[in-house]
């Protein structure tokens, strides 16, 4: 996770393209850049206050939205309940990283990052997220499917999860103190360079879990039920 400080370039880790304190919404549909052009870029320099306004306001939304759900699911006491809803809450966080990366890169006019105060103790969260999810927490992953060659990640559902709350609390300070550039600026960096890549792995473990969950049962039950087939035939056959 990037530190406070001087900024950085968000372009050091990639240029992305632009469309439209406690561990605490639907977001709208981002205008669209043309039916004829679905490649075009929408800038936030270029678009009124109150649209970049508005943006950081459904982000913040969106943020906030997660950070409640993920600290009630973390209190949860079976697991057969908080990973389905775990996978559907970091899907939709999802939604906004993409709609972050989507956008071109957001520059504050200061150099440095004003102080957004003490970062949140997350220990309490990431020891009951540990707890709730013992026999799943551990996962590995290919790190980036582009190396050469390809390296394995070795990670915990809820380090990573608990890592998120705390880029997008971070995010969410600068929002409330009324310094949307700060909060935009923030939230998509550490999109593109923390809690992105921490998304998509916990998404892509979640979902592992409940599909195995789910079509393994169905292929248990279905050769049980040809074993059984099986078996009658042959004592038919003895007959």
């Amino acid at each position: 996770m990037p530190e406070q400080g001087e900024r950085f370039d968000a372009t050091t880790v990639g240029s992305p393209r632009r469309a439209a304190d406690d561990v605490t919404g639907n977001p709208q549909a981002t205008t669209n850049p043309g039916d004829d052009d679905m490649t075009a870029d929408t800038r936030v320099d270029d678009t009124p206050a109150s649209d970049v306004e508005d943006f950081a306001q459904e982000i913040a939304d969106q943020v906030e939205s997660f950070l409640i759900a993920l600290r009630e699911i973390a209190r949860a006491e079976k697991q057969a309940t908080a990973v389905p809803m775990l996978l559907l809450e970091v899907s939709q966080l999802m939604l906004a990283g993409g709609r972050l990366g989507a956008i071109t890169d957001v520059v504050p006019v200061e150099r440095f990052e004003p102080d957004a105060g003490p970062d949140p103790d997350l220990d309490e969260l990431r020891e009951r997220l540990g707890y709730l999810l013992v026999d799943i927490d551990h996962y590995t992953e290919i790190f980036d499917p582009y190396s050469q060659p390809p390296e394995l990640l070795n990670g915990r559902l809820s380090d990573d999860l608990a890592g998120i709350a705390a880029a997008l609390v971070h995010g969410l300070k600068h929002h409330r103190a009324g310094r949307i550039d700060e909060a935009l600026w923030w939230w998509q960096f550490s999109y593109l360079s923390s809690w992105g890549a921490e998304a998509g792995a916990v998404l892509r473990s979640l979902h592992s879990v409940i599909a195995h969950a789910r079509l393994d049962s169905v292929r248990e039950d279905q050769a049980a039920a040809d074993d059984a087939t099986a078996t009658d035939g042959l004592d038919k056959g003895a007959k």
